[in-house]
């Protein structure tokens, strides 16, 4: 840390010459190529060796045509000083390792609307194949223009020559908890109530979806993965999907994601192709070599990936998906390149229905339209419908209407966390009041009010989600096993008897499995060691 330590946004002129560190995301890696340090030639006409270093150049260290030796002090010489043809003796000649990748800054750094900014970063010797696409790096290196041959505008390109270079895990970028914090993380867990309270905190300003809510906070917490002693993966990332009517908040509620998600990337449907989503093979302009560039899927490892509007995108668009979201690995293998890459991320999709508005008369299948294949992969499903309910309809308008009130009435007092054996452990502080406490609880001011609203901030939602993660993986109880397998059971028993027509998604062991993940997100939630029957119960 220091006054060069930046993203590659922040790499201007005054760094020049400068040991900087950058921090970034490797989006694209070239592959390993020798270069050459120091030639050995041997001259049949005199009989004598001639040895040539090699300085680094100004061309990316690419060497110079054979032949062109009095041009460029670094060329590759073929001819000694009297025009004698030299022979290279490449067995005697000596060579380093020589890579380069480009570092993107991080996607949630990116300003709206702005593309993200990249660096190409020079690797030699033992720094080559340290990292690969898709991973979080901290670049420490020299910051240099390099003049391009035949360039003559005066503009340089510029590199990164990489001194040092490490992976950084995202649990850097995790909320740092004080003891008061874990205090009332800990006393909130301990509410029968406490499912209720994190979930109306997810989303606020939108009026009920309760289930949707509670589906929302399980995935941000998420299950259990496991890598079995046969390098079995078994995902514990849950996928969620909302089909529904419009103007049923589902993009409201992606927004919502990203904004508590430690990293999210959101997309459209439309705006994404299959390859952008996944990888794609792309060829580099200046030496016309094939790269491997990391698409949004990839990106977001350990994530999270919003796509809206997924019902417009096409069908062999929505194929490429279909590997990461079960195995989560994107596999290539095109144009002489075949590799897989990481993409543990969890999708929350959002789709409106084949006919506009959902039709009631049809079934679930034939209103979304998706294949039976993707439908399997979520986890979850909601059915989001525009009931025309009067009651229900004057709720809704009056929480929209005190949407629009609080930004006029954000000037009053908030609630404090002050002391954690008080009963509501939340003290009013005066906006004035200087004092660093964090804020736990929030209360939208709003006259008229018929009951009082509180609500956790989103800052202290996020500390409760990063602790309860950061805990040790609760474990399933032989208990739970039985329990959670008769529920299944049950479950298959019940869907042969209903009318295939009827039936959203057909039962089958993914749908165990999910049991599993969403009572495991449960127990996380509960700050639980074992998951115990009542978790399998509110997956159920």
């Amino acid at each position: 840390m220091g006054q060069n330590y930046v993203t590659p946004r922040g790499l201007k002129s005054v760094l020049l010459n400068e040991l900087v560190q950058v921090q970034g995301i490797v989006t694209r890696m070239s592959i390993v190529k020798p270069k050459i340090q120091t030639s050995v030639h041997y001259c049949e006409a005199t009989k004598k060796g001639h040895i040539k270093h090699y300085a680094d150049t100004n061309n990316l260290g690419e060497e110079e045509e054979e032949g062109r030796a009095g041009e460029q002090n670094n060329a590759f010489p073929t001819k000694d000083a009297n025009d004698n043809p030299l022979t290279a003796e490449y067995g005697y000649c000596v060579y380093k390792d020589y890579q380069t990748i480009t570092v993107q800054e991080m996607p949630e750094r990116a300003p709206t609307g702005q593309l993200p900014r990249s660096v190409q970063v020079i690797l030699e010797r033992d720094l080559v194949d340290k990292v690969k696409p898709g991973d979080r790096v901290e670049v420490t290196g020299v910051y240099k223009c390099m003049a391009q041959s035949g360039s003559t505008s005066g503009v340089f390109k510029q590199v990164l020559i990489a001194t040092g270079i490490k992976s950084i895990a995202m649990d850097k970028e995790r909320p740092v908890l004080s003891e008061s914090d874990i205090k009332a993380i800990r006393k909130i867990a301990k509410e029968k109530d406490c499912f209720d309270t994190l979930a109306a905190a997810v989303a606020p300003s939108i009026q009920g979806h309760k289930n949707v809510k509670k589906a929302i906070l399980l995935q941000l917490l998420g299950g259990a993965e496991k890598v079995l002693e046969n390098k079995t993966h078994l995902r514990g990332d849950i996928n969620l999907m909302m089909v529904g009517d419009p103007s049923t908040a589902k993009s409201q509620l992606l927004r919502h994601v990203m904004d508590i998600a430690h990293l999210a990337i959101n997309t459209t449907g439309r705006g994404s192709s299959g390859v952008g989503l996944t990888a794609a093979v792309t060829v580099d302009q200046d030496t016309g070599e094939r790269h491997l560039e990391a698409g949004a899927m990839v990106l977001a490892d350990r994530g999270f990936v919003c796509i809206d509007e997924f019902d417009k995108m096409n069908d062999a668009d929505r194929v490429a998906i279909h590997e990461v979201m079960e195995q989560q690995t994107v596999t290539i293998s095109k144009a002489g390149i075949h590799c897989s890459l990481n993409a543990r991320c969890s999708v929350i999709a959002a789709a409106n229905p084949i006919y506009g508005e959902y039709a009631r008369d049809q079934s679930v299948a034939r209103n979304i339209a998706l294949p039976d294949s993707l439908l399997s992969r979520f986890d979850l499903l909601f059915v989001m419908l525009d009931e025309k309910d009067p009651e229900a309809d004057r709720i809704i308008a009056q929480k929209v209407i005190q949407n629009h009130m609080s930004m006029l009435l954000s000037d009053k007092s908030v609630f404090n966390i002050a002391n954690t054996n008080n009963e509501d452990y939340v003290i009013e502080h005066d906006h004035k009041d200087t004092t660093k406490v964090t804020q736990v609880f929030e209360k939208p001011h709003r006259p008229g009010d018929e009951k009082e609203e509180k609500y956790l901030t989103r800052e202290f939602l996020k500390k409760y989600i990063s602790f309860s993660k950061a805990a040790k993986t609760p474990e399933i109880e032989n208990d739970t096993v039985e329990y959670a397998a008769s529920a299944y059971s049950y479950l298959r028993l019940k869907a042969a008897k209903t009318d295939q027509d009827k039936v959203a998604v057909p039962i089958t062991v993914r749908t165990l499995e999910t049991m599993i993940r969403l009572s495991t997100a449960h127990a996380k939630m509960r700050l639980s060691k074992v998951v115990a029957p009542e978790d399998v119960d509110i997956a159920l």
